[in-house]
C-alpha cells in the first residue's frame, strides 16, 4: 500500500472513531452526567418543569457557572420554570444563605446577586463575616439597619433553615446541583465543564417532556 493511501486510510478511520465518540458522548447516562433522587421531591412550579439550582455564594465552580446559568435563563423555555436556592453544609454557609433571602425580601436580588459574588471571588472580602457584610451592604447604597433588619428576620431565618433541611432532602453531596423536576440531579462534578452542565440540564429537561408526554 502508497504510504499516503495508508496515511489517508488512517485519518479517516481516527476521524470515525472521535466522531463514535462524540456521538455516544450526546446521550447522557445515569450515572455518569445524572443521578436519579432515591425519592422525587415535590416541586413548586405547577405544569412546568421546575429546575432548581443549589449554589453557595463562596464556591468558585458556582462563580464559574453563574454566567452561564444567566445566559442560559434568558433562553428558557416556555414550559419550565428556574429557582436559586442557597445551600447550607456548613455553618459558615449560612450567612451567604440569609444575604440571598434578604436581598430577595428588599426587592434588590437582581442588583446584588452577581456583586456578592464578584466581591468574594474577586475582590477576595470575606461577607461571611457578619460586620463585613453589614459594612459592605452598606456601601453598595443599602440602608444598613434596613438590611441588617431583613438578614435576621423570622421570614429569613425560616427560609435559611428549609434551605438546610432542603440540602438534605434532595441527597446533595455538593454545590453547584442542578434538580431537575424533582427527580433528576446532575452536579458541576459530573457535568466536567460549565458547557458540559449546561448542556446536560438541557437534555434532562428534553428527558422529563418526553416522559410526561407518555402519560
Amino acid at each position: 500500500m502508497k504510504p499516503m493511501r495508508f496515511l489517508t486510510i488512517l485519518l479517516l478511520s481516527a476521524g470515525l472513531g472521535l466522531a463514535a465518540v462524540s456521538g455516544a458522548r450526546a446521550q447522557i447516562v445515569e450515572g455518569r452526567d445524572y443521578t436519579v433522587l432515591p425519592e422525587p421531591r415535590p416541586t413548586e412550579s405547577g405544569k412546568n418543569i421546575e429546575v432548581l439550582e443549589f449554589f453557595w455564594y463562596g464556591c468558585p465552580h458556582c462563580y464559574d457557572l453563574h454566567p452561564l446559568i444567566k445566559a442560559w435563563q434568558k433562553k428558557m423555555p416556555k414550559d419550565v420554570s428556574f429557582r436559586y436556592v442557597p445551600a447550607v453544609f456548613r455553618a459558615n454557609w449560612i450567612a451567604g444563605t440569609k444575604t440571598f433571602y434578604a436581598l430577595e425580601a428588599l426587592g434588590v436580588r437582581d442588583k446584588l446577586h452577581d456583586k456578592v459574588y464578584d466581591a468574594i471571588h474577586l475582590d477576595k472580602i470575606d461577607l461571611s463575616k457578619e460586620d463585613v457584610l453589614f459594612d459592605w451592604m452598606e456601601k453598595q447604597g443599602m440602608e444598613r439597619q434596613k438590611f441588617i433588619d431583613a438578614y435576621n428576620s423570622f421570614s429569613v431565618q425560616n427560609q435559611a433553615t428549609r434551605s438546610t433541611q432542603m440540602s438534605k432532602d434532595y441527597n446533595l453531596s455538593g454545590v453547584p446541583a442542578l434538580v431537575v423536576d424533582g427527580r433528576y440531579l446532575t452536579s458541576g462534578k459530573m457535568g466536567g465543564t460549565p458547557q458540559d452542565t449546561i448542556r446536560t440540564l438541557e437534555e434532562l429537561i428534553v428527558k422529563v417532556r418526553k416522559e410526561r408526554a407518555k402519560k
